[in-house]
């Protein structure tokens, strides 16, 4: 589920909440990155589960709208298109989904269901259920579209359901897209012959487990030495006006050139630009990248750099 660039991400964040919070208890912040990692999985399951809930709810106000006592003729035979949809049923029929929202005991559409009613009635204002509502001939093809479009353009974009899972956890601010790419991409997978969806396991392996728990030790435990190694690197530059995220992804870089040995020298710095481009200020790629790029030179003429492999350097 998670790929290096959002580990550093979420190691980055818990360095940064470290500071803020004053604390020095490293068994502490490190449950916290654990704990703000783990809890991907029930956003995963929050969010696929809604697709779940929204047919559900569509199915209730079917049955109530036939014991009517004064019924339509539509509502006595309503068009089930969109409750038998083989995608959503497949969803809803899902063992595996079905523990697993048991086991971590998720149930914010049980007790929240506002959110539910408001993504269904954006569903069914829309075009694209009004089109796929009207077509007389379905193929699986048209009903796995109809899905996975569903999903992108009306469900993970709306606001009011990024609010709700904002307010909610936090942390999970920076884990929708990736949440939602993964999701998309399960839905159209699905084929009349394969309509399961595993429950993807949080980490690719148990070495980039390792990796997250490694980087924010080796990082904290050594953030001193670390920010030795670039001040005297900045000589036009207060380290006090230095922003603090800055600092941290220079850090975390560095303790990837020297205690991560399989880890490319390129890959480094790449990954943590980029991670300035997107969280720090406008300027900080420019100045990480210069600093990096000196500090290499640097270490690589002392011989500091060991890097294990070929093409790691």
């Amino acid at each position: 589920m998670l790929n290096r660039r959002h580990i550093r991400i979420k190691v980055m964040q818990s360095i940064y909440a470290m500071h803020q919070s004053g604390s020095d208890v490293l068994e502490k912040q490190e449950k916290f990155l654990q704990a703000s990692i783990e809890n991907i999985e029930d956003l995963y399951l929050i969010l696929l589960s809604s697709l779940v809930e929204i047919r559900n709810k569509e199915i209730q106000y079917i049955e109530i709208a036939k014991q009517k006592h004064l019924a339509t003729p539509e509502e006595r035979n309503p068009n089930l298109q969109f409750v038998t949809n083989p995608i959503l049923v497949a969803l809803a029929e899902n063992e595996a989904i079905q523990s697993a929202l048991e086991k971590r005991k998720i149930n914010n559409w049980q007790i929240n269901d506002d959110t539910i009613l408001m993504l269904l009635q954006v569903v069914k204002q829309s075009e694209l259920y009004e089109e796929y509502m009207s077509k007389n001939t379905v193929t699986f093809e048209d009903h796995s579209a109809f899905v996975a479009e569903m999903f992108s353009e009306l469900i993970a974009p709306n606001e009011k359901l990024y609010s709700y899972l904002e307010d909610f956890k936090l942390t999970w601010v920076d884990d929708i897209p990736v949440v939602n790419t993964l999701i998309l991409k399960q839905l159209k997978q699905i084929t009349e012959k394969k309509n399961t969806v595993s429950i993807p396991p949080i980490y690719k392996d148990e070495e980039d487990k390792d990796f997250a728990i490694d980087l924010f030790r080796k990082t904290v435990l050594n953030e001193s030495a670390l920010a030795k190694e670039f001040m005297d690197k900045t000589p036009n530059w207060d380290m006090d006006r230095i922003a603090e995220l800055d600092t941290i992804i220079l850090k975390m870089a560095i303790c990837e050139f020297l205690k991560f040995p399989s880890i490319p020298l390129k890959v480094t710095i790449n990954e943590y630009l980029e991670l300035a481009k997107e969280y720090s200020t406008p300027k900080s790629s420019i100045f990480i990248n210069g600093i990096l790029d000196n500090l290499v030179k640097d270490f690589q003429s002392n011989n500091r750099i060991n890097k294990a492999g070929r093409g790691l350097m």
